[in-house]
């Protein structure tokens, strides 16, 4: 399988720049991957593709604020972009780092608030670890000095609104640096109407992490290795989902990174236990998946891995008619766009 079977044209004006003007106003493309039949509603309408007993999943990592700016120990400017914690290792990150010159092992840059970022070692091809201080209360001083991680194909700085529409209304645990953008569209109110209909909804935590940033590099994409993204299922998130499954019932996954936890977690019957580790599982066509019955999620970039975990889902060629579709009907895509129910 290759890369170029991945790419599709897309026009740069359905690149959407700014988030519906409310969350529930996104257009809904569905999509039956049996028959490769296509609809379209609005995402306000959603609830009423739920059934009795169906079981909802979402995300409920929260972005941080993870792009930060300041100056090197010689007066030079630098941005430091948080990409993951290091597990047990206080407040060392794996970072990106955009300055004039590339950055040296034990040199600092100087963040606001008296924070420092102390290089520690370059940490792979693009990214290095960075040593924050003071450590108690970072993530506390990150929210008032960091800036909101848009995606670069949003062509336009980050605003105060940003802060607040590019996060889910169920964001909890922080971490994520790019938010799970299918939660995006869901309100409080879509949430108690799918609740009504006799489903149950229960959170993981995926924290998004570097995958989401990085071009596939390879033409090969069994060469591909993906990135890995520290996950948490808690007991009565396995449980329903295990419950679920037995009883034939549909588990509906809201996004490809509830839908990586849960594949990745996942035994070959589909059943949970509660869980925490890293998740690294690339998904291409010809994937069996073992969880996921029902997949909610945005329209994604040509040639990403998103696109193929979808494409895994759906079937190439259904995906990709629905794609070819979604651009002649002028829906918005990637991140603030419009969203698809795949069943």
């Amino acid at each position: 399988m290759q890369l170029k079977d991945f790419y599709y044209h897309l026009p740069t004006e359905l690149i959407a720049q700014e988030p519906a003007q409310q969350r529930e106003a996104a257009r809904l493309m569905t999509l039956d991957r049996r028959s490769g039949e296509i609809g379209e509603g609005v995402v306000a309408d959603m609830a009423g593709l739920f059934v009795e007993g169906d079981l909802l999943v979402i995300n409920d990592t929260r972005v941080i604020p993870a792009r930060l700016l300041g100056r090197k120990e010689t007066g030079g400017k630098a941005e430091v972009f948080l990409v993951r914690r290091r597990p047990g290792a206080g407040q060392v990150w794996q970072c990106l780092i955009k300055s004039s010159k590339p950055p040296v092992p034990e040199s600092s840059i100087h963040l606001a608030e008296g924070v420092t970022a102390r290089i520690v070692e370059r940490d792979g091809q693009d990214s290095w670890l960075v040593s924050f201080s003071p450590e108690e209360g970072f993530l506390d001083r990150l929210d008032r000095i960091g800036n909101m991680p848009l995606p670069p194909y949003i062509r336009r700085a980050a605003r105060t609104d940003d802060g607040e529409r590019y996060q889910t209304v169920f964001a909890r645990e922080r971490g994520a640096v790019a938010a799970p953008t299918a939660g995006l569209h869901f309100t409080e109110s879509l949430l108690q109407q799918i609740r009504e209909r006799g489903v149950d909804i229960v959170p993981l935590t995926l924290h998004v992490g570097l995958g989401t940033f990085m071009p596939v590099r390879v033409q090969e994409l069994r060469e591909h290795r993906m990135h890995r993204e520290y996950y948490r299922i808690p007991a009565t998130t396995a449980q329903a989902v295990t419950d679920r499954k037995k009883a034939g019932k549909r588990v509906i996954a809201l996004g490809t990174t509830t839908t990586r936890a849960l594949e990745h977690a996942a035994a070959a019957d589909g059943s949970l236990v509660a869980t925490e580790g890293e998740a690294d599982i690339f998904i291409l066509p010809g994937y069996e998946f073992k969880a996921v019955d029902a997949l909610i999620t945005n329209f994604h970039l040509p040639e990403s891995t998103l696109l193929m975990l979808v494409s895994a889902f759906a079937g190439k060629d259904k995906l990709f008619n629905a794609y070819a579709e979604a651009v002649r009907r002028k829906f918005r895509f990637f991140s603030y766009g419009d969203a698809m129910f795949i069943h």
